[in-house]
């Protein structure tokens, strides 16, 4: 049901009559909600079994669909362009074990309990309130990235078309918009139709250069980088490491849609498990290697586009296609790749930017503005960045970022792992809804924020050239130590407000799903399944948590 609706109802109705006697929608308004539904995709909330029809193939091969960007093959050009192959290769291997290790967790919870980022975080150590923090963080994540993706696509439509950077960003934006309003739905229709062009487009001139042209790897392996000493070095390594892990976040994009993966059972336990490793934390061994690629397209083209070009995607795959098809055909093929990987990616960006910051707005203001209000809002902030030309320096934004990022995702992976299983501190089971939880758990936000403060000064050179850069390290370490070191001072009293939602039904089936028993709200009048609700304590019924996240009177919290 749409959460627009469900927040409506409750407004328009609370006060005005008894919840038992309180009218139905009527036929207009049923229409509308019907209508409104497909633009929610279950936004701030758990994604009920009866919603969730995909195979876990199907999720997988949409999730990684959302990995088809080009920023990769910046990264890594930028990487190695400036301290040689070696440290690059090297950096990009250390932040890809990194990423994964923390993201698998992550991805594990987001796919077993059908939940996103968000609510798992409110509920592995930042509380209800807390985690609006880190919903910013994310939310800035998919705008920065968009905003990235759009520059490239911009590049691209100069190229071949001609136009103006500044109205290729026009055109990167506006573009997506028709894509992302109908959600999951629409977009794993994308994802699957477009992943196998893209992948042809994307490794056949790497194929054909490492098969035609041996010398290039010779050239790609040997390259020394700006510096001119290529040997591998710790301070290098960190520095380009530091720059790849800023894609630490993109697990939770991976996770908006393994929470539509099916319920884990007997019979689908091996797809499923493969599923999750492949979409989850396995996206970044496909981003390891295009940024290796991009590193080696960069090499390739050096010395015919200049270092500053060879750094732009649509340079790197329009030398590379030169070499391998007729002239006529370069420039259109290499911008078709750009435009097929730019639109696969920011429809997730601006999907998932829109999930974040609706999440922190409606916790904050307790009033559910519509999904659709925040992807423009994102787009908009996106397009900021692209006039501003962000692009030039990329590496310094994602380098800073990295260390928010960093810090937020070791602390949600540190308390699954360590706090939730070895410890035991914090709860196994995710809880997300209000009034179950303390609206702020220092466990996570002091790791957090102790973390990503510290890690950002050394960033900006606060504590000395020489640990500047260590600071990915920092946050990293602080944010693993810090975390469990919390939970123990704080003997885990800050996890629940309650243990009990009052319903007897068990939140989990035989099968360890979230249960897929459905009942009535009584504030909205829609059914629910059981993770979705809560007891209302001045009524013998049910409360779903949107309805609690919208309720400024309280009166429906315990």
């Amino acid at each position: 049901m749409s959460e627009a609706v469900a927040a409506r109802n409750e407004e328009t109705t609370h006060g005005e009559a008894p919840d038992n006697v309180r009218p139905r929608p009527s036929a207009a308004e049923g229409a509308a909600e019907s209508a409104a539904e497909t633009l929610e995709d279950y936004t701030l909330r758990f994604a009920p079994r009866s919603y969730r029809r995909w195979t876990p193939a199907v999720v997988a091969t949409t999730a990684l669909g959302g990995i088809a960007y080009m920023a990769d093959f910046s990264i890594g050009a930028g990487i190695g362009l400036a301290h040689g192959t070696g440290n690059a290769l090297t950096a990009i291997l250390v932040a890809a074990v990194v990423i994964f290790v923390t993201g698998f967790p992550l991805a594990y919870y987001g796919a077993r309990y059908n939940i996103d980022l968000d609510l798992i975080t409110r509920g592995a150590g930042f509380g209800y309130y807390g985690s609006v923090l880190t919903s910013v963080i994310f939310a800035s994540f998919t705008f920065i990235f968009f905003a990235l993706e759009g520059s490239i696509m911009a590049q691209g439509l100069r190229l071949g078309l001609g136009l103006p950077l500044w109205l290729g960003y026009l055109v990167a934006t506006l573009l997506v918009i028709p894509l992302v309003i109908y959600g999951m739905k629409a977009l794993s229709k994308l994802q699957v139709w477009t992943t196998p062009l893209w992948l042809l487009l994307m490794v056949g001139p790497l194929v054909y250069l490492v098969a035609t042209d041996p010398g290039t790897v010779h050239r790609f392996v040997s390259y020394a980088g700006t510096d001119g000493h290529g040997g591998v070095n710790t301070a290098s390594v960190l520095l380009g490491a530091g720059v790849c892990l800023s894609l630490i976040a993109q697990i939770g994009e991976q996770i908006d849609y393994l929470r539509f993966m099916p319920p884990k059972t007997a019979a689908n336990k091996r797809a499923w498990w493969t599923a999750v490793i492949m979409a989850g934390p396995g996206w970044v061994v496909l981003g390891a290697v295009k940024q290796a690629i991009g590193l080696f397209l960069a090499v390739y083209i050096l010395a015919k586009a200049g270092p500053a070009a060879a750094t732009e995607p649509i340079q790197q795959f329009t030398g590379a296609f030169a070499a391998m098809l007729p002239s006529w055909l370069v420039v259109p093929l290499a911008v078709v790749l750009v435009v097929i990987s730019q639109i696969k990616i920011n429809v997730t960006n601006a999907y998932s930017g829109s999930l974040a910051w609706t999440n922190s707005v409606t916790r904050v203001t307790k009033r559910y503005p519509g999904r659709m209000v925040f992807v423009l809002a994102n787009l908009a902030f996106a397009l900021i960045l692209m006039e501003a030309d962000m692009f030039s320096f990329l590496n310094g934004i994602l380098g800073f970022y990295s260390n928010c990022a960093i810090a937020w995702v070791v602390t949600v992976a540190t308390d699954i792992l360590v706090n939730k299983y070895l410890l035991k501190l914090s709860p196994k089971i995710p809880e997300f809804r209000r009034g179950m939880l303390h609206a702020v758990n220092p466990v996570g936000v002091v790791a957090f924020t102790a973390a990503s403060g510290l890690s950002i000064a050394m960033y900006f050179h606060a504590l000395g050239d020489t640990l500047q850069p260590y600071s990915p390290v920092a946050a990293a370490a602080l944010a693993f130590v810090l975390t469990p070191l919390m939970a123990v001072v704080t003997k885990g009293r800050y996890y629940l407000r309650r243990s009990d939602d009052g319903i007897d039904e068990p939140l989990l089936d035989a099968d360890g799903n979230p249960s897929a028993t459905s009942y009535p709200c009584h504030v909205c009048h829609q059914d629910f399944e059981r993770p979705d609700l809560a007891a209302c304590p001045t009524h013998d019924a049910m409360v779903c948590s949107l309805c609690l996240s919208t309720d400024r009177s309280s009166e429906h919290l315990r």
